[in-house]
């Protein structure tokens, strides 16, 4: 599928989007099998359930039969991110302060190229993390073009 067919999805599904406070994560049209699955993951402060999934995905179903974009059968998935979603823009740094995340590094920062711990601000292109250091909480400050992967981490 061309990515001006991916774009005309996006732009069909914006105000359902919109007018359920979501933003559009990702979203990928693939062939699996004799399949194919046009998935979109959205998101949204406090977190994705299943109810809304369910909504959206029947909303988004309406859309796309009315407007047809995709020629051809497929399977349409609406889910969220995940509880271990990537962190990969500015914007999801900034939406995720006071989360617990998971960062590795190109270089290493104080002797370490990993970082588990919650995100206490993102500003000025630095990211501050509190962790634990041996009984002990400490705080770290990362350039963000110094973070090879982040993530949101489920905290045990």
């Amino acid at each position: 599928m061309s990515n001006d067919v991916l774009a005309e999805v996006k732009q069909l599904i914006e105000p359902v989007l919109k007018e359920n406070e979501l933003s559009l994560f990702d979203m990928e049209y693939v062939k699996e099998g004799q399949d194919f699955f046009l998935r979109i993951y959205i998101d949204k402060r406090g977190g994705v359930d299943l109810n809304l999934c369910s909504l959206v995905s029947e909303q988004v179903s309406e859309l796309l039969d009315e407007h047809d974009p995709i020629k051809g059968a497929y399977f349409l998935e609406v889910s969220s991110p995940g509880a271990e979603r990537p962190l990969t823009s500015k914007e999801d740094f900034q939406n995720h302060v006071g989360e617990h995340i998971y960062v590795s590094l190109y270089v290493h920062i104080e002797g370490e190229k990993e970082f588990v711990g919650t995100l206490l601000s993102f500003e000025n292109e630095v990211i501050t993390i509190e962790y634990q250091f041996k009984h002990r909480k400490k705080q770290v400050e990362i350039p963000f073009d110094k973070v090879a992967k982040a993530r949101l981490a489920v905290k045990l």
